[in-house]
């Protein structure tokens, strides 16, 4: 049987967003792309790490993230790290747009997946920037949970 190439069941996450900032609220949202961006994405081949959200002329668009081109790409193949519109409600963008103004907030890129029906979606979150003293917490936390987790087992 022939090995399939894309996967039905896509979730890139941003993993070090949860250690960076301090999640307010989430938003699913489209993204617009072109023809070879869904097929890298349906291979696995997209990165969060570096993203972050923008506005501009009452659009939002996210910069940074990484979609590698498709290695079956001919020269119709797109470029790895262009800026991408992502689609939302009117009413959504206004009240993201208010809060992103106060200080301290930003819309940072946590999840890209493949929906029931097909389509490409991204989840992005209204964050605040953690100290380092709040990274410390995490880090403690995190490790007692390993540690409960392993006298759990044994």
């Amino acid at each position: 049987m022939a090995e399939k190439r894309f996967s039905d069941n896509i979730n890139i996450r941003n993993r070090q967003a949860s250690f960076h900032y301090e999640l307010l609220d989430k938003y699913v949202t489209g993204i617009v792309l072109k023809g070879t961006e869904i097929k890298s994405i349906r291979e696995g081949k997209a990165n969060l790490q570096d993203g972050y959200c923008y506005f501009a002329n009452g659009e939002v668009f996210v910069k940074g993230v990484q979609i590698t081109p498709y290695a079956q790409g001919t020269h119709y193949n797109h470029e790895a790290a262009r800026e991408r519109k992502l689609l939302l409600k009117k009413s959504e963008l206004k009240k993201l747009e208010s809060r992103v103004e106060e200080k301290g907030l930003s819309l940072i890129p946590i999840r890209i997946f493949i929906n029931e029906r097909g389509l490409a979606k991204m989840e992005i979150a209204l964050a605040r920037g953690k100290k380092l003293h709040d990274k410390r917490d995490s880090i403690k936390e995190k490790d007692l949970k390993r540690e409960l987790s392993r006298i759990k087992v044994r």
